[in-house]
């Protein structure tokens, strides 16, 4: 609990989305300086490095492209910043997933350039926030670091996401869908936001994560049909802010709680890690459900939403088997974890256990009641 009634709220300083933005990104970068630095991830380097070309050949600006090296590790970010400084750049670009993004964020900070942030799918909600999560060079998880600001510009381009595979954009509703759940347990419980070192969550913050909510709930499934048409409608730019800007400026300033708690756990389980972060937080928010004991009514939305566009609901869909072992190994990674104290009730060992062998049956419920 806070020891402090001090309220605090962080965002990018811009947010563009739209069709066809990722080609005016010399009009963004232009705002800095005639120099602007890319780093891009490497399967998508050749064809952004051409559009680049394109859109900066006419213009008074110049620009240089790296790939990403694959992990946000402080290696990386060291390479980045190398390459930055002998280019004499004025802006920072990350072009592609989360590890890119979070490392243009950790090279920004630490250098105190600007940074503009282009995620090209939707599948969470990290490009708004003001984290990295960094890594050893062989992609062992080291910690979560904080920086001073946030993305001075974060520009989407839907058609680019629009044609990224489709399970990622599942996956980030699933990210998206605990931004509410998780803020009105903080906000219930008077837990630090990530802000700065952390404070009250402002009603704004989780009215946003409330907005994020609805707008899967309503626009969602059919967003989902269109993408799998091959088309970029108004559910799919409404999802995609959803996914990117709503729940990344809510998880930021409310913060995480149980549902990442039990996504924590769930990694300790091998099998687990060909899942995506999303899918894995879909079934974190059934047992958050179920710790909370939320009325029938919310439970059955959101149950049907899970089933509809196919996010895990039951431990059998992330490849856990349901035994006594697997749980506890869960539960005892979830209770040693700090995410799931912004609950607010007390947390045991055992309460933790029952609720995720709850969700699970609750899940298998539902699968066979929409089925």
């Amino acid at each position: 609990m806070l020891e402090t009634r001090t309220r605090a709220f962080a965002c990018p300083t811009k947010y563009f989305q739209g069709i066809g933005e990722f080609d005016l990104l010399e009009n963004y970068t232009a705002m800095f300086g005639k120099k602007a630095f890319y780093t891009i991830d490497g399967f998508l380097y050749d064809d952004l490095k051409t559009r680049l070309d394109k859109s900066y050949e006419t213009s008074g600006s110049d620009f240089r492209a790296v790939k990403f090296g694959g992990e946000c590790s402080y290696s990386e970010v060291d390479r980045i910043i190398r390459e930055f400084q002998e280019f004499e750049a004025d802006v920072l670009v990350g072009v592609g997933g989360g590890k890119t993004l979070d490392t243009a964020k950790a090279a920004a900070d630490k250098t105190g350039v600007p940074v503009i942030i282009v995620p090209t799918s939707a599948s969470c909600d990290a490009p708004c926030s003001a984290m990295s999560v960094m890594y050893t060079d062989t992609g062992e998880y080291i910690h979560n670091i904080r920086h001073k600001r946030n993305p001075e510009i974060v520009l989407v381009d839907t058609g680019i996401v629009a044609k990224a595979p489709i399970r990622l954009f599942i996956a980030g509703m699933g990210d998206a869908l605990s931004t509410a759940f998780e803020g009105h347990a903080n906000q219930a419980s008077f837990s630090p936001n990530y802000v700065g070192k952390g404070y009250r969550c402002t009603n704004t913050g989780v009215a946003l994560a409330e907005l994020s909510f609805e707008i899967l709930m309503e626009q969602g499934i059919s967003a989902l049909h269109a993408l799998k048409q091959g088309v970029c409608t108004e559910a799919v730019e409404n999802v995609i802010e959803a996914n990117t800007l709503l729940s990344g400026v809510g998880f930021e300033n409310t913060s995480c709680a149980a549902a990442h708690g039990i996504h924590a756990g769930l990694t300790q389980i091998p099998s687990t890690h060909k899942y995506l972060h999303g899918e894995k937080v879909a079934f974190g928010v059934v047992c958050q459900m179920v710790m909370e004991n939320t009325p029938k009514e919310t439970v059955e939305k959101v149950m049907h939403f899970c089933n509809e566009v196919g996010l895990p609901t039951t431990l059998e869909e992330l490849d856990v088997e349901a035994t006594h072992e697997n749980v506890m190994v869960i539960a005892e990674t979830v209770v040693n974890n700090k995410l799931i104290y912004a609950e607010p009730f007390k947390i045991t060992l055992d309460f933790v256990y029952n609720s995720i062998v709850a969700a699970d049956a609750m899940g298998h419920y539902y699968k066979e009641k929409f089925s």
